[in-house]
């Protein structure tokens, strides 16, 4: 059906589609707007198109197929343009619709799909022979499937009639060959009735044998198994206890060994190094010499005392270092913290131990250095210098508690020096017979290289 809008009669522009544009029609018309798309200039497309400019045809197609088709029903003069790009490159279908003979050999859609945007006269008729043409092509192709489907149904039947007779005689005779075993299996069961009547009675008079015998054993068993388990416990017992006792006198002779080893040597080299220090003749003291005097040319114990150092001269750490088997402690977080704490902890640990690297290469003492390890989440990644021992405390236990632990594990007479400015610390290690000396003491010293 054609109705006319405001033009002549005959006018295509004014003919109107009085039904939906069949499907494929329709995707052949928004290809053919995708494809003049690109051709427009910004300023050619409308408004409600311009934010697919950029896109490629398929996106286009795609995501615009809707705007486009609406452009191109109520914009004529988008629907014009769009009409001269495909006149451009369709020109013998173009101007076959004008002519009013579209050629026979084309596809319908593809004519209706042009006639719809070209708008020539009688557009209408074409659209609708076409969606009637789509229409009766579907059919078709839906009969010719269904015919095919029968046919595969009727194939699949007769297979499955013929499966069936070969199934029926072949269970058949299965059936037979069961019912010949099933007399055989009757006759052979009646005779094994009979052998297990007479089984049965020799069964109960051995099983009466058998439990008389079990009884016994079961007697001899559980007082086997009471004795090995009172046995087993005395074994456990004797190895606990000698594996206890060798244990305790390993530890023992281990840690002795090692505290007496250590003050030893540190009073074999206190000996040697006095004997050195006083350069003493090999020849045995004058009484005379005992008696405690003041002789011409000495100095007095006046003059000794003005020549005391500061508690704060790091020659007092040079002097502590010097004894022999030194043993530098050092309160790590509490020295950094003293000299440089606006560093990070990890710089203040570096700058730290290098320093106490190059003062045992110097002094040849001892180091350790003790770092507060309660509020590490993580272990710590470090190489220790070398002539240095870096220790954490573990979680639950402070630096400062550490500190108090080594000092306590060295032997009595063993120099042992404590560089903390902790208060406590050095209250402690003091009464545990070390000397403390403030941080600001070993910073002067490291400082000064």
């Amino acid at each position: 059906m054609v109705e006319t809008q405001g033009g002549e009669p005959g006018d295509g522009a004014a003919e109107v589609l009085d039904r939906p544009l069949p499907d494929g029609v329709r995707r052949r018309v928004v290809q053919i707007v995708s494809d003049a798309f690109g051709a427009l200039t910004f300023v050619e497309l409308p408004a409600q198109l311009r934010q697919y400019a950029r896109f490629t045809p398929s996106r286009r197609a795609k995501f615009a197929g809707n705007a486009m088709a609406a452009a191109l029903e109520t914009d004529p003069l988008f629907r014009h343009r769009v009409g001269e790009k495909f006149k451009e490159a369709h020109p013998e279908l173009s101007h076959a619709l004008d002519s009013g003979s579209p050629p026979a050999a084309a596809d319908p859609l593809d004519v209706a799909a042009a006639a719809y945007v070209l708008r020539p006269p009688g557009w209408v008729k074409l659209v609708a022979a076409a969606g009637e043409e789509a229409q009766r092509a579907d059919a078709e192709r839906v009969d010719e499937e269904s015919r095919a489907e029968l046919e595969r149904l009727r194939a699949e039947l007769a297979a499955a009639r013929e499966q069936t007779r070969a199934d029926t005689e072949r269970l058949r005779a299965e059936l037979d060959a069961a019912r010949k075993e099933t007399e055989s299996l009757h006759r052979k069961l009646r005779a094994a009735h009979s052998d297990v009547r007479r089984g049965e009675a020799a069964l109960r008079k051995a099983r009466g044998e058998l439990e008389a015998v079990r009884a016994e054993g079961q007697a001899h068993v559980s007082a086997a198994e009471s004795e090995t388990r009172r046995l087993k416990a005395r074994l456990g017992e004797a190895e606990a206890a000698l594996e206890a006792a060798r244990r305790a006198a390993r530890e023992g002779r281990s840690v002795e060994d090692m505290r007496v080893r250590l003050l030893l040597d540190t009073v074999l080299d206190a000996a040697q190094g006095l004997r050195r220090e006083l350069a003493l003749p090999p020849v045995s003291v004058w009484p005379a010499q005992t008696v405690d005097a003041v002789e011409p040319g000495r100095m007095t114990p006046k003059d000794i005392a003005a020549r005391a150092l500061s508690e704060h001269d790091p020659a007092i750490l040079d002097q502590l270092l010097a004894l022999p088997q030194a043993h530098l402690v050092v309160d790590g977080y509490n020295v950094t913290k003293t000299g440089y704490p606006q560093m990070p902890l990890e710089k203040q640990r570096l700058r730290l131990l290098g320093q106490l690297s190059q003062l045992a290469a110097q002094t040849g003492a001892e180091v350790t250095c003790v770092f507060d390890g309660a509020e590490l989440v993580a272990p710590v990644l470090l190489a220790p210098p070398r002539g240095v021992r870096v220790l954490f405390s573990k979680p639950g236990v402070t630096a400062d508690e550490l500190i108090r632990q080594l000092v306590r594990a060295e032997p009595p007479g063993r120099p042992v020096i404590v560089a903390s400015t902790d208060r406590e610390v050095a209250d402690g290690v003091a009464r545990a017979g070390a000397r403390p000396v403030a941080s600001a003491v070993l910073l002067k010293r490291l400082t000064r290289g």
